[in-house]
């Protein structure tokens, strides 16, 4: 599944990015070039503009209704039966996370203490973040963490 968020969807991205999914976000792009990006490369367009819904043949379209990014999330995981998180994308630029082997490689891109206290680094392949376990995305986990239960996205 691959999505394309309009510019008011910028914290939807970013957490189906997290989630897993191959989401594009331009917060400056125009709604044309927005549609083109979706049918060009097969994604689903999501938005909360009304104006989407009055144009006949859009088929990869889905309207978020929710103004709260939780609340959004957990439309989306609904509308398309996801159940289960894929693994992570970079939050800013949808790019693959890798695991990184060699740790010393990143010693002097993240914060001493965690370098020290924490395992396991993933690295974005396209803009080179590094990402690891810590408290927000333990927080956002734990947020999110009835979606997946028992596979099946609550009401």
């Amino acid at each position: 599944m691959k999505f394309i968020a309009d510019a008011m969807l910028g914290r939807l991205a970013r957490w189906l990015r997290l989630l897993g999914f191959d989401t594009l976000y331009y917060p400056r792009i125009s709604d044309s070039d927005l549609l083109k990006f979706a049918l060009r490369e097969g994604r689903v367009l999501l938005t909360r503009d009304t104006h989407f819904l009055r144009m006949k043949n859009l088929n990869n379209l889905f309207f978020v209704r929710s103004e709260d990014p939780l609340e959004q999330v957990k439309e989306v995981m609904r509308a398309f039966a996801v159940k289960e998180p894929l693994p992570g994308r970079c939050a800013r630029c949808n790019g693959i996370l890798c695991k990184v082997n060699e740790r010393d490689s990143i010693k002097d891109m993240i914060p001493e203490y965690v370098f020290f206290h924490r395992g396991d680094f993933m690295r974005c392949e396209a803009c080179g973040s590094v990402y690891w376990e810590g408290t927000h995305l333990r927080r956002f986990r734990a947020m999110l963490d009835d979606l997946f239960k028992n596979g099946e996205v609550p009401a």
